[in-house]
Parts: C-alpha cells; structure tokens; sequence
C-alpha cells in the first residue's frame, strides 16, 4: 500500500526529448494553455471549499451561539494547518507529479468539507453533554478540527500549481502570466461568496458546504485527465531553454550539482531577502483575510445591510481584486529602478487609506467602490511579495518549497486576523461600545506595518547592491594591478 501511495505521487521521470522542432512547437502551444486554465480554474474552484465560511459565518454564529472570539478560533483553525501545510507540501510537491497531487488535494478537502458541515447535525448544542463538557462546547473543537484538517488538505493545492507555472512559463513571460493567474483567487471570492450567499439562503449553510464539496470533487477528477508535470515529462525541452531566454550558465551548472537539501538551505534557510519578503507578506494577509472573513458580518451588523447587500459588496471587493493585481504585476514589470517593492509601499497607503473611508463612508452607493479598492489595493501585495518576488529571489527547483515558505509566514498573518479580529472586536464592544472600530484600527495598522516592512526590504537591498558593487570594483582594480606583471 505504501509503495502504491509513493508511486502514485512520485514525479514522473524525464522523457527522451523530440527533436522535431515543428511537433515541439504545437506540443508547446497546446500544453502551456492546457496547464495555464486548468491551474487557473483548478485555484478558482478551491475557493468553494475554503472561503465558503465566509458567508456562513454569521450564520454558523447564529444558528450555534457561539461568540465572535469563538468564531476567530474557528476561522483561524484552517490558517494555522494551511500555513505550516504549504510549507511542508511545498517540499513534497516539489518532487511530486503536478497531475496526481493536485487532484487529490481538492477531493481530500471537498471530503473534509461534508465532515465539517454534518458534524452540526450528530452534535446538536444545549440537548446532550459528552464527558461532563456542554455539547457545544464539544460541536466548537470538532468543528474547529475538521476545518483545521480542511485548511492542510487545501494548503496541498497551490504548491504544485506553483510548480507547474515555474516551468512551464518563461522568465519573459512569467510576470505578467502570473499576475493573470492570481486572478483566480478574486474570481474564486468572487463565485464562492455568490454561490455561498445562493445556497444559504435557500437551503442553510450545512446544505451549501455539501453542494460545493460535489464540485470540487467533480473538478479534481477533470484534472486527473488535464494536468500534466514539467515539460520534460512529455519530452519537451526546458522552457527556457525554448524560447531562448538568457540563462546565467555558471549558476545553473551550480544547481545541477547541489542536491535538493543543498538548494533548500541556500534558495530558502540561508535567503536573507525571502525571509524579509515573507514577513511583509503576514500583514498583507492580516488585511486580506480581515476583509474577506468579516466583511459580509461586518456591514450586516455595523452598517445594517442585509445578506444580499453584504454579499454584493464583498463580491466587488474579490472582482476589482483581480485588476490590482495585474495592475501591480503591469507597474512593477515596468519599473526604472528595477525593484517591485516601492509598488507594494503604493499599495499599503491606498489599502489604509480605503480601509478609513469605508468605516466612515455613510453613502452606500460609495460603499461598493470603496469595497473594491480594497481588493485591488490588497491584491498588488498579494500577488508580488509572496508570488513573483519570491519567486525571484530563489529557484524553480525549489520553486513549490519557497512560496509555501512565504505563504506559511502569510498564513501566520492570517491566524492573526482570524483570532486578533474577533479579540479586538469583543474588546472594542466591551470597553467603547463600538466593537468594528477595533478591527478596523487592527486592519489599518497591518497596513502601516507592511509599508515599514517594505522599507527594511529597499534599505537592506540597496546595501546588498552597494555591497556588490563595491566587491566588483577591487576584483577589478586587482585585475587590473596584475596585468603589468603578466605582460
């Protein structure tokens, strides 16, 4: 059985490569696109069975009477297993098939899904008590351990999307690709928040997670059929090496002798630069997630819209997301000075200064443009310090390992909103009466505290670069001392 499993997953091995350069060319043409939608539809339709707690979150409060601290314990159960699990299923994936691993991890998590969602009819709050303890108080543990399970089965999903667009998209093309593909994440937003907000309204949360566990077990099976792993695996060249994109010889001749644990330390452990990226990173999804988890709780209650209303907004919010982040992707490909961080310092002061106006906005038409900002603004950060940045500063052999590496420190960010969200609204209530002015003073100040954090990135970079040139110039001044003494 444990040589089943290991086959099952284990990468493919590197297929004699075609020299017909006519059939490597349509093979190229067919493949890239084929793998780009399916990694885009894949991400989308993941959401369905991740944030679709989003919306059932008043609901699951209501309909359980559970307490919004509560409530931040149960959302933060999926961000403390889907941090560390994207780290650690960023190594696997790393050597795992693109086409097996993928698909698995949606039908594991679209399992998980039913679990969570039935456990509320076995254990039913204030009628049985199990081991002395109230009955809700064991629903809230159990709850909170099967969408913990929830959050790892789902941390499984974009290691190896992550993979595939690593090689299957060139350098020259790479950022601008992506930026495209981070979409998925607004649109997923955009279709679970939606399609949640539909099905909850007619046949109640539980009905609604089991209705999207279906579809994504249904999508995972398509992709059993669609992936495929790197382009070696078919016999296709280097993509790289395809389109005749620059390579740094001596460096990648370095990387074809180091072993995996040898890039990892080098491309991860020891990386100065991803280790900054990643810690601005966490407060990027401090905000993200406070924005996307609370929201639709947040108007229903502070601003005293109904689920309809609130789901719209939320839903411009995760649309116009995806135009920040090409956006950001377009603006920072096309920076003179070379670096994408002053982009994301841009993004963090229109993300604060969104986040104020819509606590204070009264006009409700003004609501859904404000709403929208934030998601673009939120959305520049997302996809460059820990997508495209980070990518940069390693290597797509460790491609999977260093943005699970990023995205755990991101869902660090994440526990603390789930968890610091409900704290600091329960205090805010309990001191001042006005429990939302706490979450929004904890959102705007993530904010302040990425833009710092984006400015240690410019000041130790700019050292590094100084740094480097200043090593350039005495190599070349010795150089240039000898030369009278060869001749």
């Amino acid at each position: 059985m444990a040589n089943f499993i290991v086959d099952f997953f284990k990468e493919p091995p590197i297929k004699e490569e075609i020299q017909d350069k006519a059939v490597v060319d349509k093979m190229y043409r067919h493949w890239t696109w084929r793998i780009f939608i399916s990694c885009y539809l894949a991400y989308i339709i993941a959401h369905l069975c991740r944030k679709n707690i989003a919306v059932a979150l008043p609901f699951i409060g209501q309909d359980l009477g559970y307490t919004n601290t509560q409530l931040g314990i149960l959302g933060s159960s999926l961000y403390m297993t889907y941090g560390i699990g994207k780290f650690c299923n960023g190594i696997l994936a790393d050597r795992s098939n693109v086409r097996t691993f993928l698909p698995t991890a949606m039908i594991i998590s679209a399992i998980a899904n039913l679990c969570f969602a039935f456990s509320a009819v076995f254990i039913t709050p204030g009628h049985v008590s199990f081991f002395g303890l109230p009955s809700a108080t064991i629903l809230l543990w159990v709850l909170t351990f099967f969408w913990g399970a929830n959050g790892w089965f789902q941390s499984m999903i974009f290691p190896p999307i992550a993979k595939a667009l690593s090689y299957w998209l060139s350098k020259s093309e790479r950022a601008t690709k992506w930026s495209i593909w981070s979409t998925s994440h607004q649109l997923g937003v955009f279709a679970t928040v939606m399609l949640s907000g539909i099905l909850i309204g007619k046949l109640g949360w539980k009905m609604a997670f089991g209705i999207e566990a279906v579809i994504v077990t249904i999508t995972g099976l398509i992709l059993f059929w669609s992936l495929r792993d790197k382009p070696q695996s078919i016999g296709l060249p280097d993509i790289d090496i395809y389109r005749n994109e620059p390579i740094e010889e001596k460096k990648e001749a370095e990387i074809q002798k180091m072993s995996y644990f040898e890039m990892f330390r080098k491309f991860i452990v020891c990386n100065k630069i991803l280790w900054l990226l990643s810690i601005a990173y966490a407060f990027v999804y401090v905000i993200r997630f406070g924005t996307e988890d609370w929201f639709v709780k947040y108007l229903m209650e502070y601003k005293g819209d109904s689920l309809a209303i609130a789901t719209a907004k939320l839903s411009s919010l995760a649309v116009v997301g995806s135009i920040g982040a090409i956006a950001a992707g377009w603006f920072s490909d096309r920076s003179k000075s070379g670096s994408r961080i002053p982009i994301n310092i841009y993004f963090f002061m229109g993300l604060g200064t969104c986040i104020f106006l819509f606590h204070i906005n009264k006009i409700d038409a003004f609501d859904y443009i404000l709403a929208a900002l934030i998601g673009a603004f939120t959305a520049g950060p997302q996809l460059l310090l820990g997508g495209v940045c980070a990518l940069e500063a390693t290597s797509k052999q460790v491609a999977s390992a260093a943005l699970g590496f990023a995205g755990m420190f991101g869902y660090v960010g994440a526990v603390l909103s789930a968890s610091g969200t409900g704290f600091m609204i329960d205090m805010f209530q309990a001191k001042f009466n006005n429990g939302w002015l706490g979450a929004i003073i904890f959102w705007i100040s993530s904010a302040v505290i990425g833009i710092i954090m984006c400015l240690i990135i410019l000041a130790y970079s700019s050292h590094q670069a100084k740094k480097a040139q200043l090593e350039t110039a005495e190599v070349k001044a010795e150089a240039d001392e000898q030369e009278p003494v060869k001749q």
